[in-house]
């Protein structure tokens, strides 16, 4: 049955400034995985986190095909969604069996980011590094300004 919870789970609110927030994301780890073949991580926009069965949609994933494993998501918010999607991505990681490392959120319009960790919680500090790949994700949003 299709609701508002179930609407807004798919992306349908989605501003351009939201989609095009991903848009970066996905170029500038895409280019990492696909061209200079830096990661064993692929990122995949709005894709389910379990294929098997009707499950969570971050924004973006990285997939590691190898392992059949999705260590990060990573979720765009404004400053009215944040606890939302905060609440979401803790649950992802502590509640479920996603296998889940790493979750981002970064806030469009504060432009911060949040960082939470499995068995760690919230970091603050440097909240756009990623322990995983090595990289801030910060360097992807640099043309934002």
């Amino acid at each position: 049955m299709l609701n508002l919870k179930n609407l807004e789970t798919m992306g349908i609110n989605a501003p351009k400034e939201h989609q095009r927030i991903i848009s970066q994301l996905n170029t500038g780890l895409g280019n990492l995985y696909y061209v200079q073949g830096k990661t064993t991580l692929e990122p995949l926009p709005k894709t389910m986190i379990d294929e098997g069965r009707t499950s969570p949609v971050p924004d973006l994933l990285l997939y590691d095909n190898l392992l059949g494993q999705t260590p990060i998501i990573i979720e765009i918010c404004h400053t009215t969604g944040f606890k939302n999607d905060q609440k979401k991505v803790v649950e992802l990681i502590e509640n479920a069996d996603y296998g889940i490392i790493e979750g981002f959120i970064y806030n469009y319009k504060t432009q911060k980011w949040w960082k939470y960790v499995k068995d760690e919680g919230e970091i603050s500090n440097n909240a756009s590094y990623s322990t995983i790949l090595q990289c801030d994700l910060n360097q992807f949003l640099a043309m934002l300004g």
